[in-house]
């Protein structure tokens, strides 16, 4: 047995034993999303009746675990979380006191929080370490290695289902103090079919986006209606956040080359990955995707200096002077703040004023029922971000620039993309307020 295996093999331990460094008043950080460990997390209320007062800090949890979904968890567990998936919805909207939101955006997550304490446990997974007594950190990069090198105690759930990913993701056997085994498909998350609408707003997120422009672009209906749509670009570049199928097809196609890029010439550059299994299949050992820090891949400082850097993203609702809520229904927190400030703020600060950030929304919302852009923000709502870094707007009825306008210039373009069922009630609502 090698050196490297021996320690590999003195480090393991059961989860049952890993559960047991829990300990009471202390914080524990979870890697995010398809990296959450879920052999350890299904078995930390276990540990209820030994603790009290334990925070566990994650983003995007995607399984509703006990240890937050059972209201007799209050007072024993509670869910920080840096960005609300369908479980910690649930458990909100059930006031089980179990679950909490913590204000923040996606480069400075765990950091901040190290400010306030240092972790006692970090969990995560990995691959099966290589010859050399290295694991791959593997589908999550954004905050889980600042965390190995911060927390009292580090735990990698081993899964030999997860794909070998390169960049800054490997880690000798030396640096975790304990491993467990536990094989699991990793959480997938295909993309959506985008409708006729989504479609539409689409079309107009692509005419904007030019040949040998480097994007971010996220999950769900309409950025995947956005890259339907790039088909036709040519030598586009990567620079997200997170890494999925849409960025995946439009590199197969020949759309995405990575060769006009400022920095990280020839490379994909993210910081996490979430989608189908194909996509985590394409990963595996793919030595053009660079997965990278959260903390250097969404500082706006290192976003400005890709060239004509495209920031994609999506709201809930905008105002008439242009403040963008994209998580929060109201006082409801919804989901978080995530990166779209990082992405949008450095797209908008390119250092080749080429830049551009989007912001896209169905111009309607409730099917129809009510219109998402407004005259002011509903009472609670979360300013996501701020209305001087709010570019570009685009709804299924246009696209408006609102970058350098008046509010009262910002209030008729906004209301030009409104739904046409709108249009007259919100152009009275802007006489009203002054605006119009």
């Amino acid at each position: 047995m090698t050196k490297d295996k021996l320690i590999y093999s003195e480090k393991l331990i059961s989860i049952e034993e890993a559960i047991r460094f829990i300990k009471s008043d202390t914080d524990i950080i979870v890697a995010q999303c398809a990296s959450e460990p879920q052999g350890c997390l299904s078995e930390f209320h276990l540990a209820k009746d030994q603790v009290k007062d334990v925070k566990v800090f994650s983003v995007l949890m995607l399984k509703p675990y006990d240890f937050f979904m059972l209201p007799e968890m209050k007072g024993h567990f509670e869910l920080c979380s840096w960005f609300h998936g369908a479980g910690a919805r649930q458990a909100m909207k059930a006031k089980t006191g179990t679950v909490t939101y913590v204000p923040n955006m996606l480069h400075r997550s765990a950091i901040d929080r190290f400010k306030v304490r240092r972790p006692h446990l970090f969990f995560g997974t990995c691959t099966p370490p290589d010859e050399k007594g290295f694991v791959s950190l593997s589908l999550g990069i954004t905050y889980e290695k600042d965390c190995i090198e911060t927390a009292e105690i580090v735990i990698l759930e081993v899964n030999d289902q997860l794909p070998r990913t390169q960049g800054d993701t490997h880690v000798h056997v030396s640096e975790v103090s304990w491993f467990v085994e536990y094989s699991a498909t990793p959480p997938a998350l295909p993309a959506p079919k985008p409708d006729e609408v989504a479609m539409s707003i689409g079309k107009h997120i692509a005419a904007l986006v030019e040949d040998g422009s480097t994007i971010q672009l996220g999950i769900g209906e309409i950025p995947n209606a956005a890259a339907l749509s790039l088909h036709e670009k040519k030598d586009l570049g990567v620079h997200t956040e997170m890494m999925v199928d849409s960025i995946m097809e439009l590199s197969q196609l020949g759309v995405i080359t990575n060769k006009k890029k400022a920095i990280h010439k020839d490379k994909f550059v993210c910081t996490f990955a979430m989608g189908s299994a194909k996509l985590y299949q394409w990963l595996d050992n793919n030595p053009s995707v660079e997965f990278l820090r959260g903390k250097y891949v969404n500082d706006p400082c290192v976003l400005k200096h890709n060239s004509r850097m495209v920031s994609i993203n999506t709201c809930i609702m905008i105002d008439f002077t242009g403040q963008v809520s994209s998580e929060s229904i109201g006082m409801e927190q919804y989901s978080g703040t995530g990166g779209q400030t990082d992405t949008a703020s450095g797209a908008v600060e390119g250092t080749d004023g080429l830049g551009k950030s989007i912001i896209a929304c169905r111009s309607t919302a409730r099917n129809g029922e009510i219109s998402t852009i407004v005259p002011v923000l509903p009472l609670g709502s979360a300013v996501t971000l701020h209305r001087s870094h709010t570019d570009y707007v685009v709804t299924e009825w246009g696209s408006v620039r609102l970058t350098g306008r008046t509010v009262r210039e910002r209030t008729h373009l906004l209301v030009s993309i409104a739904h046409p069922g709108f249009r007259d009630a919100l152009q009275a609502q802007a006489v009203e307020l002054g605006y119009w």
